[in-house]
């Protein structure tokens, strides 16, 4: 029977790599010299497979880290591959391919163990064999199986934890509110999750690594010529704004972990900031009598045309009254509130007090909404603006204006009126756009209504 045990190619990976390493360190040693001797001695198979197996104990393999929390934190790192997370729609380790780089921490002196157990063969890496508990691997190990069995063993063990779960002083903490009530300090233990967050050091890699690629490789650059170029690239233009990089380590990213040092202790950062909008080009609504006139400042944005529009042929089609049918009102609905709040915003982004401009003719109602900056230096202002419920005024303006800009085929009338009054008060992302002393949300407490087409109870 042909021998088709794979053992013999796995000792000679081995051999390779094991003389790769003599030779650098005895390149500039004479054959005579004790040192010399000394290194054949430590580099012979078994003398170095015994060293390696007893240094792998001061290295752990993690996937999330605690040094780049604080680099003198001593607590618990992690090994947790992308396929033992709970998969959900959110970018994390659970994204992670087959094929993650898996990072270091422990003593740096010993990493020579670790360059060792990530050799390749047939696609697979020695610690995946380890922890596999590879034959075939055993038998490239030694010919004594207990040998090579405990062997294995001690590199399998480089992925679990040393001791048990702790944190550590400097570390970093949170109390995450799991409960109803987190003013209820008698129920702590019931209402809070005491999280120790870690460093996703296996997802930061890959992210470092995709960004470098996107803005340095030949490929990216040669897309970016065929841009600037009007010419077609196989590859897309990808671009990062306001980049930046966290350096870890200082003059020694390995104390941090491999992939730090890998990375030369660079960390990318994604900008994670709010919209920001050129107030150049956004000009507030002077000359005008409300922003709801037809079509109006608001009514007049392409975006809300756009919508107006498509809700208006959806509608104009008589469609059935089911739930599908209500879904698809609603998705309209709440996209044309989106709009509403990014005008808002965008109105609020300018600079405070425009509403008093003598060119201004809004109604004193859209100037509360729309110019909340200028009540903090105004004090009249102000204190007419806290003095009544304005918020019902312009729910009324949005409700005229939607049914107007929906007439013509549609009998809209006092139905759909104060539908779409009721569902700008229930819609939450219109309330993200309230003054910033909250009146106005805590006046949306109206309960949402069917839609026209729908089963109407009004």
């Amino acid at each position: 029977m042909a021998d088709n045990s794979r053992a013999p190619e796995i000792r000679s990976g081995i051999d390779a790599f094991l003389k790769e390493r003599f030779d650098t360190r005895a390149d500039k040693l004479a054959s005579d010299d004790p040192k010399y001797q000394a290194l054949v001695e430590q580099f012979q198979f078994d003398n170095w497979i015994e060293s390696a197996a007893k240094r792998v104990g001061q290295l752990q393999v993690v996937t999330h880290s605690l040094k780049p929390i604080h680099p003198d934190a001593k607590g618990s790192n992690l090994y947790a591959p992308p396929e033992s997370l709970n998969n959900h729609s959110l970018v994390g380790s659970h994204t992670l391919p087959a094929d993650f780089a898996g990072d270091v921490v422990g003593n740096a002196a010993a990493l020579d163990v670790y360059k060792f157990l990530k050799l390749q063969f047939e696609g697979k890496s020695l610690l995946e064999r380890a922890l596999e508990n590879d034959t075939e691997l055993a038998k490239a190990l030694s010919d004594n199986p207990e040998q090579a069995q405990a062997w294995i063993s001690a590199f399998a063990a480089i992925t679990e934890p040393r001791g048990e779960h702790a944190s550590h002083t400097r570390g970093k903490q949170l109390y995450w509110l799991v409960g109803d009530d987190a003013a209820d300090v008698e129920n702590d233990a019931e209402n809070f999750h005491l999280l120790a967050p870690l460093y996703a050091t296996s997802l930061a890699h890959r992210v470092f690594q995709t960004i470098n690629h996107d803005r340095f490789s030949e490929e990216s650059k040669e897309a970016r010529k065929a841009k600037r170029e009007g010419k077609y690239a196989e590859q897309s233009v990808r671009s990062y704004p306001n980049l930046a990089a966290q350096k870890m380590g200082g003059t020694k990213p390995q104390n941090i972990s491999q992939l730090n040092s890998e990375r030369g202790g660079n960390n990318y950062l994604l900008a994670s900031m709010p919209p920001s909008w050129n107030v150049r080009d956004i000009r507030p609504p002077l000359k005008v009598a409300s922003v709801f006139s037809h079509p109006g400042v608001f009514g007049s944005r392409s975006d809300v045309r756009s919508l107006v529009k498509d809700l208006k042929q959806f509608l104009e089609t008589n469609p059935t009254s089911d739930m599908h049918t209500r879904d698809l009102r609603d998705d309209y609905t709440a996209m044309l509130m989106d709009e509403l709040a990014l005008f808002a915003m965008q109105m609020h982004s300018l600079p405070a007090g425009w509403s008093d401009d003598e060119k201004c003719e809004l109604s004193v109602e859209e100037m509360y909404w729309l110019d909340p900056g200028r009540a903090e230096e105004d004090i009249a202002f102000r204190e007419a603006r806290n003095s009544v419920e304005w918020a019902d005024d312009i729910r009324h303006r949005f409700a005229s204006w939607l049914n107007t800009a929906l007439g013509g085929k549609l009998p809209l009338g006092d139905v759909e009126f104060r539908h779409w009054k009721k569902a700008l008060a229930k819609d939450a992302t219109h309330q993200r756009l309230q003054d910033r002393d909250r009146r106005w949300m805590e006046s949306l407490t109206e309960d949402l209504t069917n839609l026209p087409g729908g089963d109407d109870d009004e």
